[in-house]
């Protein structure tokens, strides 16, 4: 493998904590088989030894797939599936959650803003523009969507125009058809 030094691996440096896999649905079946061995087990054997040792771990994961259609397709482990559907919680996409888009978006202004950027908040269009906007990348998306702005906002609030020309698009799309941003339930 080319290592010229010990390290200690993601599972060990995780020990009595938790281990978050994002896009789980993406993993091959070859490594599906791997982890489930060492979620049944609680064990695994590093890298140049051949003993397994003992793990105490928490595993949480998330994937944007459907994992009961993946397990149907054959593309993803029925008995992986069953051992992770412990807790199942769904959350929404970005476009059914109201008023968070909003909470989302300030959110990540002042993660970006940082000391020497004078952008500090959203016009109103801008606000009801993300609120009626459909989001297909989800919170990624959004968070891409406010950092691009906040690179080329001119001013102290984030403008329709600083915004990526897609979004341009539906904005002016919006005011020419009268629709406005859909109302959280």
């Amino acid at each position: 493998t080319g290592a010229r030094r010990r390290q200690r691996g993601q599972i060990v440096l995780a020990e009595g904590g938790t281990i978050f896999l994002d896009e789980i649905g993406n993993l091959s079946l070859a490594n599906q088989a791997k982890l489930l061995r060492v979620i049944q087990e609680q064990t695994f054997i590093p890298i140049g030894k051949t003993s397994p040792e003992q793990i105490d771990v928490r595993f949480v994961c998330a994937t944007n797939r459907d994992l009961k259609l993946e397990v149907h397709a054959g593309r993803f482990r029925r008995d992986l599936f069953y051992r992770l559907a412990v807790i199942h919680i769904e959350l929404p996409p970005l476009r059914l959650r109201g008023d968070d888009v909003v909470s989302l978006a300030r959110h990540f202004l002042h993660q970006l803003r940082g000391p020497n950027r004078s952008t500090v908040d959203f016009s109103d269009d801008t606000l009801d523009l993300f609120r009626s906007y459909s989001w297909p990348g989800n919170i990624r998306e959004l968070s891409n969507v406010i950092e691009r702005a906040v690179i080329f906002a001119a001013g102290p609030l984030l403008q329709v125009h600083d915004l990526p020309a897609h979004l341009a698009t539906v904005s002016v799309q919006r005011i020419a058809t009268g629709s406005h941003p859909a109302q959280p339930a």
